[in-house]
């Protein structure tokens, strides 16, 4: 992780917000979208607050992308006075070779310099959620799981964060220091495994790469991200790196790729391998994260390749 805030330029953005969605160009946000595109965001109001169509066709009409979380690095091409054409350098994609690319509102975005957020130690966000706090303990924000802010400091109850908007604290319990410039510890596949099982009921977002909906390349990449593997942003990059596994020799932690045509065609899904025939995923609109067989199943025909991050 510290490799990757040293590659940053010197002047950069965050993203000042829950969760900062990735748009596919200015005009694709609705009205229905407002909770999503304000500053502060509601995305968990945004999220519930949408008809099964309205969430469908965030996908088939293309309007979103991904996601960037709160204090997630953001490198702006250029900028209007409502919008910034940007790439978010931490989410890999074929699309742009320096990030994911689209267009954020420019109000969820504060320009920051790299002397002001390279430290040598982060505090993560390591449970579905936890609030923001101002020093006086009065609560500010929702963050997701895996939200990272530069560390400052801390108390016996808390600890201490650098954020776009000035020093706070996060409850110490709800999150783990990554120091010495390392990255989080890395994991096994039990441990890709795991991180997942918290989440298991909660709704599919498309583009959604916070604990408030994962789509199912999103839910593949932050298991990995919690495990100290930086992977791909989307399935079909996920699946082009890696080590290539035998389909009979998968273990827990490996990720199963799906395409149309029983195989053959364009890959379209990802899960994560759980073991004894099952697999963890998050499979689409109107369903929620689920554990599922594979056996007898329109996953057994379509599963394509296996990869593995996991050492």
């Amino acid at each position: 992780m510290q490799e990757m805030f040293e590659k940053l330029p010197e002047k950069f953005h965050v993203t000042n917000v829950q969760a900062a969605t990735i748009w596919t160009n200015p005009q694709a946000p609705r009205p229905a979208d407002e909770a999503g595109i304000s500053n502060p965001t509601d995305i968990a109001n945004w999220v519930n607050s949408l008809t099964y169509e309205q969430s469908l066709a965030l996908c088939d009409d293309n309007l979103v992308q991904s996601q960037t979380l709160y204090g997630e690095p953001v490198v702006v091409l250029e900028e209007s006075e409502a919008w910034a054409q940007m790439i978010a350098p931490f989410q890999a994609s074929k699309k742009d070779p320096r990030g994911y690319p689209g267009y954020i509102p420019s109000s969820q975005l504060t320009p920051v310099t790299k002397k002001e957020w390279l430290q040598q130690k982060y505090s993560v966000v390591t449970t579905a959620d936890a609030w923001l706090e101002d020093t006086d303990k009065s609560k500010i924000m929702q963050l997701s799981y895996l939200t990272i802010l530069p560390y400052t400091g801390e108390n016996g109850t808390h600890v201490h964060v650098q954020t776009p908007s000035g020093r706070k604290q996060i409850v110490k319990e709800k999150t783990a220091i990554v120091s010495d410039g390392a990255s989080f510890s890395s994991g096994s596949g039990t441990d890709i495994v795991t991180a997942v099982l918290p989440f298991i009921g909660l709704d599919y977002f498309w583009g959604g790469m916070s604990s408030f909906g994962y789509d199912c390349s999103g839910l593949a990449y932050a298991a990995h991200k919690a495990n100290g593997y930086w992977i791909a942003r989307d399935a079909g990059d996920q699946a082009a790196a890696g080590k290539e596994i035998a389909i009979d020799a998968i273990e827990p932690g490996d990720l199963l790729f799906f395409a149309y045509q029983e195989g053959k065609g364009r890959i379209h899904h990802v899960g994560i391998y759980q073991g004894e025939g099952n697999m963890l995923h998050s499979p689409q609109t109107g369903k929620g994260v689920e554990i599922t067989s594979l056996q007898g199943t329109v996953y057994e025909k379509e599963l394509c390749v296996a990869r593995r991050y996991w050492r």
